[in-house]
């Protein structure tokens, strides 16, 4: 079977409340567990939200910020700082509905793939607890660190293989 292949535009302002249900849709389980009335959680989610994408805006400059587009329609979102030795997978989410269909494992084999040809290693912050962690696993991504409830993950280079001189 073949998996979806998707394509990719930059994020404009005119997206901001796609990313919004994007992102809102990563804290579902974890509201559930609260207490919280609905207004509650959408501020919650509104002030996260918008403090995650400052974080991305201020620490990653030049980076590539991507909506994941399936058949015409956005499905997802990919954010990916390229630097001159690490590949920086900031974000990768898609919306539940298109989660286990085997786009956002081709999305990260694509990564791996373009990582290994150019020398650099790749790289993702994970949650300790997030279920993605056994994918990440699989494709040979190990723990190189780790701050607060994040593990960094990475996979290296092939030795055998130089860095691109011209990154």
């Amino acid at each position: 079977m073949s998996r979806p292949s998707p394509t990719f535009r930059p994020v404009c302002p005119e997206d901001r409340d796609f990313l919004f249900r994007v992102y809102a849709s990563t804290r579902l389980e974890e509201l559930a567990l609260t207490h919280w009335d609905e207004a509650q959680k959408q501020a919650f989610l509104v002030q996260q939200f918008e403090a995650q994408d400052h974080h991305y805006r201020t620490h990653y400059p030049g980076a590539r910020l991507d909506l994941i587009v399936l058949d015409g329609e956005p499905v997802g979102r990919l954010y990916v700082a390229r630097w001159k030795e690490e590949i920086r997978i900031m974000d990768i989410v898609l919306l539940p509905e298109h989660r286990d269909r085997g786009v956002g494992g081709g999305l990260l084999r694509d990564l791996l793939a373009e990582a290994a040809a150019t020398g650099r290693r790749l790289t993702i912050h994970v949650e300790r607890y997030n279920p993605a962690l056994r994918l990440y696993q699989r494709l040979g991504f190990e723990p190189v660190g780790e701050t607060g409830v994040y593990l960094l993950l990475a996979v290296e280079p092939p030795t055998d293989q130089p860095a691109d001189p011209l990154r």
